[in-house]
């Protein structure tokens, strides 16, 4: 596709050529300024496709007068530059949610963790249960009733037949207690 650029140069000059009016006047004679306008926009590389599928553009628009062919030729390109950006957009949200989809999924590769990972974190499951377990088993049943089942406050403040304000202070010990437990993990 980068022989565009060469081509248009070099199959006929500028001044033989038989359309030297209009729109494709306008592109022949301002090339480099729309070649440096998608420069500038970000295109790089790609700059050079980008002025070609202008021209085919232009070759292909119905012929007739348009009022100001420069402004009409830039604001193609500025066109072209963000179909450019929208489609490399859309490829890589497409591209990022289908590898999501496929973690852990690769042949040969594991969705287990590391061995050592594993008994880290049974150690640190351990250490928790132990903590939860200091606070009294009301406090811990009433934070594990909450966080792991997803019992609201007030239903677990009726199972236990206590108040809300109850339920709020045991929750409040428990989180003091795994904060702290959680700052020691850190510091390892």
């Amino acid at each position: 596709m980068r022989l565009f650029g060469t081509f248009i140069k070099t199959v006929r000059p500028l001044s033989d050529h038989p359309s030297n009016s209009g729109l494709e006047g306008a592109f022949f004679a301002n090339r480099e300024k729309l070649l440096r306008f998608l420069v500038a926009r970000g295109a790089g590389d790609s700059a050079e496709d980008l002025l070609q599928e202008m021209w085919l553009k232009v070759k292909a628009a119905p012929s007739g007068p348009v009022a100001s062919p420069l402004s009409y030729l830039f604001r193609m390109a500025n066109l072209l530059m963000i179909d450019r950006y929208r489609a490399a957009r859309q490829s890589d949200i497409r591209d990022r949610e289908w590898t999501e989809t496929q973690v852990g999924t690769m042949p040969g590769i594991s969705d287990a963790p590391l061995p050592d990972r594993a008994i880290m974190a049974r150690q640190q499951m351990g250490m928790i249960a132990q903590r939860l377990d200091e606070l009294g088993p009301r406090a811990a049943a009433i934070f594990r009733r909450h966080r792991v089942d997803g019992v609201p406050q007030r239903k677990v403040a009726e199972e236990f037949g206590v108040s809300l304000s109850t339920v709020e202070g045991d929750l409040r010990t428990a989180y003091a207690a795994l904060a702290e437990l959680k700052e020691r993990f850190d510091e390892a």
